[in-house]
């Protein structure tokens, strides 16, 4: 059953109280290992600027560079970021959500910081099965039979595909930016001008020249996106140099390039993922209870709302974070998406 009433249009919920009614219209019920009717303490943004020592795990065709905070019992969150982003999107969230007692797992996605390919010989991949299967890969690595998903840009996309591919590895979906899955016959299809000129990036990757350019100036094209997708994010250089270290990873911009590109058509997937992606071409319906979330300053290309709330036949709820919140949403407002995190887990029960 979908719950259209809950819509919520603020930045963030104070006190036990706000919670407990959250709570109740969503029909959470508290997960085993979490704290019951968990009140979050308010935190400013950017209070946190580091994690607890990075830990390295094979998983798949990955060595995967991973955070860890909170109790190694509690019910798993894995946090996934996205282009041109790491894991410090979620440096304020993930000790939010480990004193609320999850344990929270913040990978580095392939390409980016630490994580590695085990072999020389694996394609650098950046198609969208490639890059949720590592999320399984990772999972079955830790032991993790089931976790909820959160994720924004590239992370929500790899979240809303683990959800509808192996429902039964998800527990519960925060995504933002909502339904995000793609397909390479969608991607040829044109769009008006004014939608196409937000994908400039897209058609720059196209090209030879922009290869070179992003691999010359990562971190200035890096910034210049973050900028654009979050006008009113007023980070510091030390804010984004902690994240841009992520970009210097040796496999980076082939990753990102093959991303883009496949998403045109314009580069091949691998075989063993074609069935995967015939499966995801069908947009299938997404069945695990699941908060969507949007920045109400949003500037980089998303979707409406209403274009995929049917999309979600689960316990459903929206929320449009106000303040001036980008496409970062949690780095930028990470009371929100923690206790969004938080809400979802209880709707699973």
């Amino acid at each position: 059953m979908r719950n259209k009433g809950i819509d919520h249009d603020r930045r963030r919920f104070v006190g036990g109280a706000t919670m407990a009614v959250a709570a109740a219209q969503f029909g959470m019920s508290g997960p085993a290992g979490a704290q019951q009717g968990t009140n979050m303490l308010a935190i400013k943004p950017g209070t946190h600027t580091s994690f607890a020592p990075i830990k390295q795990i094979d998983a798949g065709v990955l060595n995967v560079g991973y955070a860890e905070a909170g109790p190694p019992n509690g019910p798993a969150v894995i946090l996934l970021h996205g282009w041109p982003y790491d894991i410090y999107a979620f440096v304020d969230v993930a000790p939010l959500l480990a004193t609320a007692g999850y344990r929270v797992i913040v990978p580095y996605v392939r390409g980016y910081g630490s994580t590695r390919f085990l072999s020389s010989d694996t394609p650098r991949n950046g198609q969208q099965a490639a890059v949720a299967a590592d999320v399984t890969a990772l999972m079955d690595a830790l032991k993790i039979e089931k976790a909820i998903i959160a994720g924004f840009d590239w992370g929500a996309r790899s979240a809303n595909v683990v959800a509808a591919l192996w429902p039964e590895r998800c527990k519960a979906l925060v995504s933002v930016s909502g339904y995000l899955i793609g397909s390479q016959q969608a991607g040829v299809a044109p769009l008006l001008p004014s939608a196409e000129l937000q994908w400039w990036y897209q058609f720059y990757f196209a090209t030879d020249r922009g290869k070179a350019g992003y691999d010359k100036y990562r971190r200035d094209f890096s910034k210049l996106i973050w900028q654009i997708a979050s006008p009113k994010w007023s980070f510091d250089d030390a804010t984004f140099n902690r994240s841009a270290t992520a970009f210097d990873n040796p496999d980076h911009v082939e990753i990102v390039i093959h991303n883009y590109r496949w998403r045109l058509g314009l580069a091949k997937g691998e075989a063993k993922f074609d069935d995967l992606e015939k499966r995801l071409a069908q947009a299938p319906v997404i069945t695990v209870p699941t908060i969507t979330m949007e920045g109400d300053a949003n500037g980089a290309p998303h979707p409406e709302p209403s274009a995929y709330a049917k999309k979600f036949s689960g316990k459903y709820s929206h929320r449009t974070v106000t303040g001036g919140i980008g496409h970062n949403l949690p780095q930028e407002a990470p009371q929100a998406f923690a206790e969004a995190v938080d809400e979802v887990a209880r709707a699973a029960g």
